[in-house]
């Protein structure tokens, strides 16, 4: 017997509809080992609108950096640079199909019982056709994730996934979370903290102590270098951010230790890229 997960779209408002079509539609031609698999749905003139999901079991990225299933030492700094460099291999594909996801956020990537991710949620997503470099769009997303240059050009591109990944490639790095109404006004959204923190080379503020030691400078430099990548994808101009591709073979790079040569481990070269501004995502 298949285990399966149902969305239900309670509400039958025009918006509600368009998001569940255009999941739909997106959904239907894609396949991907890091995407969640869709299976069907129910017509639009149903009572309810479903859609049908594979069951993913393990929670959220979230979950298991905030909330209940967040066990110390469980998120491993291996562990962490997998889901990175899946996460990232999905968003890759989409952008070949010429799909935006426009929605990426931790709370959006799955995890199954070996930490495999599954990029889910589609209902924001845009076909961007590849003869164009952006869609006018007006901005939606998650507060903390948006693209700042989206929100304030309402030009949307496959950029804005890239920044909206540098915000989860710093929580991976960090376990802080997008937004803390706790932290001072200009870094409450995380991507304006990690930029501050990654300009004054304070990148030992912005690691999870429980990722390195004193004596693992291996590590330490991996995450670093994971830092710089995380910094260019927080570009205020998108031109400034790196493609998904290039992305995720500095990811592999990382992963395979060849980006070992950082001059030292608590400094960072960003002499080719000038402070961002201050963006406050809606």
């Amino acid at each position: 017997m298949r285990e399966v997960a149902v969305k239900r779209l309670y509400k039958k408002k025009h918006k509600i509809v368009e998001q569940f079509m255009n999941e739909v539609q997106i959904l239907g031609h894609l396949r991907h080992p890091n995407l969640v698999l869709f299976y069907g749905c129910t017509s639009q003139k149903s009572r309810d609108l479903l859609l049908v999901y594979e069951y993913i079991p393990n929670g959220t990225i979230t979950d298991h950096l905030h909330g209940k299933q967040a066990i110390p030492g469980r998120l491993t700094w291996a562990i962490r640079l997998k889901i990175a460099i899946e996460t990232a291999s999905a968003l890759v594909y989409l952008h070949a199909s010429d799909v935006i996801h426009r929605d990426v956020k931790t709370n959006n990537i799955l995890l199954d019982k070996n930490f495999s991710v599954k990029v889910a949620d589609f209902g924001l997503s845009r076909v961007s056709p590849n003869s164009v470099t952006h869609i006018s769009s007006a901005p939606q997303g998650t507060p903390g994730y948006v693209d700042p240059e989206y929100h304030q050009l309402y030009q949307l591109s496959d950029k804005s996934d890239v920044y909206s990944f540098g915000v989860v490639l710093i929580e991976l790095i960090s376990s802080m979370v997008a937004v803390d109404k706790r932290r001072p006004r200009e870094e409450i959204y995380l991507a304006n903290l990690a930029r501050n923190r990654i300009q004054r080379c304070e990148i030992d503020q912005l690691i999870d102590p429980a990722l390195v030691s004193d004596s693992n400078r291996e590590i330490k430099v991996m995450i670093t270098s994971a830092a710089e990548l995380a910094y260019r994808c927080l570009q205020f101009d998108s031109d400034m951010r790196p493609t998904m591709k290039e992305v995720l073979d500095v990811l592999m790079e990382i992963q395979a230790g060849r980006r070992m040569d950082v001059v030292d481990d608590s400094v960072i070269l960003l002499k080719d890229f000038s402070p961002s501004p201050i963006s406050m995502s809606t």
